[in-house]
């Protein structure tokens, strides 16, 4: 049967309340949605985030279908399904000769690229329709830098607070502070965090649990495990998990935002990121919920403006850089980093205890909280100086929120500084006292956070200050890291001699 348009909808593109919807006839046009396996296999996905990304996409398959949409779905194990997003369009176009392709703008340059590539070899006009998920357009962003010498989240996530009104009085930011960083970085101490309400989970419906089976069969070598997948695939789901978080955890959210726990993976996260990321759940809604539990007296302001600037600042912030910087992102290198990537970050089989902690919970959930992320694993890539593109590979594969636009400017600019410092002002280093510091993994690790040189020494300590000799010449001067670098004057010859060795062993094995 011919169609007028052909909807695309992408497997990230889950919105309810979509423009590619606009103007849709029941009579003339039909959604196209494809699971393929390319996008399960070009970078190695844990079985969580295919499996969660299929579950989201057949739920809303069928919501469109009970809606009165025509829906043309290309499931995975389809005998006829080519296995890429190219060839199954090209099928569906072959068969149903549509006029014109209808899609919201993709999150990920690549998928772009492959769209308007696919379209102009089949002599079809693509129509690009914006994504009014966000709260800013990719062009107004570009405004925004154009106006700047310089990016920095904090001007752009002031200018979101005075264009939006959230959390204002007047023009004035409400509280008399932009930001409660300061309150915002505490510890547990050792007595640790006691009983911390856990997230709701979901059992998986039958829809769900056959995504679970044909994952397990199709990809059964891919990292990570699904006898604990629990996630929201749903936007009645991803609501019931926002209104948990707002009632028991947002109000301890700001002061532990940092913090880590041996065995806790989400303390007072709200695990939210994936159905946001998959176009479940609305920003607005959640901003919304988050001030109304400030205005109820329910949560502090320290802990609804934390989690506010994660979402009206950082993740809008994110995207406007990655479509402000690609292609070219990709191949920034800033620091010359060359080492591989360790093989313990696909299995967590390392002695280092905070490593197997986080690596473990991830393979095991698909989820690490953001400070897990920065300043664990991604702090330990940083220092010993793996290839960026090789970072960026692992964690696009292994959390099940990572969608490109806001995991590659994350590990690019933010974790690695692999941009030189166009999104981010700083290398975010730091030896194992940090660690120390913000959880309890070395009370249980063979390793002195304290130590850098001998058997016993802290890979990180060790890591930490080989980075800093070897790119003193870059950041002497730096106005945030100067201190840090100059904090090599303490070290002798034989010391600095001595740390570079025991580093060159870990970095090269």
């Amino acid at each position: 049967m011919k169609v007028r348009n052909l909807v695309l909808v992408l497997g990230d593109q889950l919105d309810r309340r979509s423009t590619a919807l606009e103007g849709f006839d029941p009579a003339q046009d039909a959604v196209w949605m494809a699971e393929v396996a390319e996008e399960a296999t070009h970078v190695w996905s844990h079985k969580a985030r295919i499996a969660l990304f299929l579950s989201a996409m057949r739920h809303h398959r069928d919501w469109l279908r009970q809606q009165g949409y025509r829906v043309l779905y290309h499931a995975l194990d389809d005998p006829a399904n080519e296995g890429s997003f190219a060839s199954e369009l090209r099928r569906a176009v072959r068969q149903h000769q549509p006029q014109k392709l209808i899609v919201v703008e993709p999150g990920e340059w690549r998928v772009r690229q492959s769209l308007q590539r696919t379209a102009q070899q089949l002599g079809i006009p693509l129509e690009i329709r914006p994504d009014r998920h966000f709260l800013i357009s990719v062009d107004e962003f570009k405004q925004h830098a154009a106006q700047r010498k310089q990016l920095r989240l904090e001007f752009f996530y002031r200018e979101m607070r005075r264009r939006t009104g959230i959390l204002m009085e007047g023009k004035q930011p409400l509280g008399g502070a932009w930001n409660y960083d300061a309150a915002n970085r505490q510890s547990f101490g050792k007595q640790g965090p006691g009983l911390v309400p856990r997230p709701i989970g979901f059992t998986p419906d039958p829809i769900t649990q056959e995504v679970i089976r044909l994952v397990e069969s199709r990809f059964p070598n891919h990292p990570g495990s699904l006898r604990d997948f629990d996630w929201a695939v749903t936007p009645e789901d991803a609501e019931r998990a926002l209104n948990d978080f707002i009632e028991n955890r947002l109000p301890l959210f700001g002061p532990y935002q940092d913090a880590m726990w041996t065995g806790e993976p989400y303390l007072y996260h709200s695990r939210l990121s994936s159905a946001m990321n998959l176009k479940l759940l609305d920003p607005r809604v959640v901003i919304q919920k988050a001030t109304d539990a400030l205005a109820q007296g329910h949560a502090p302001l320290q802990s609804v403006e934390g989690f506010v600037r994660q979402i009206l600042g950082w993740r809008e912030y994110i995207r406007g850089v990655y479509w402000l910087y690609m292609p070219e992102y990709l191949e920034h290198n800033a620091l010359n980093a060359d080492a591989n990537l360790p093989k313990f970050y696909w299995t967590g089989e390392t002695d280092m205890n905070c490593l197997r902690e986080v690596i473990s919970q991830t393979l095991r959930y698909g989820f690490a909280h953001h400070i897990q992320r920065l300043m664990v694993t991604g702090l330990y890539a940083l220092l010993l100086g793996v290839q960026p593109k090789q970072v960026h590979q692992w964690y696009l594969a292994i959390y099940v929120d990572a969608v490109e636009w806001v995991e590659l400017p994350n590990v690019y600019g933010m974790s690695q500084f692999a941009d030189g410092g166009l999104m981010a002002s700083k290398p975010y280093v730091a030896s194992g006292k940090y660690i120390q510091r913000m959880s309890n993994y070395c009370a249980g690790c063979r390793y002195k956070p304290d130590k850098a040189i001998g058997p016993d020494a802290c890979p990180f300590t060790t890591l930490y200050w080989d980075f800093l000799m070897r790119h003193a010449a870059t950041f002497e001067n730096h106005p945030r890291l100067g201190q840090q670098v100059r904090n090599l004057r303490r070290l002798s010859e034989l010391e600095r001699s001595a740390i570079h060795q025991q580093a060159a062993r870990l970095r090269w094995g």
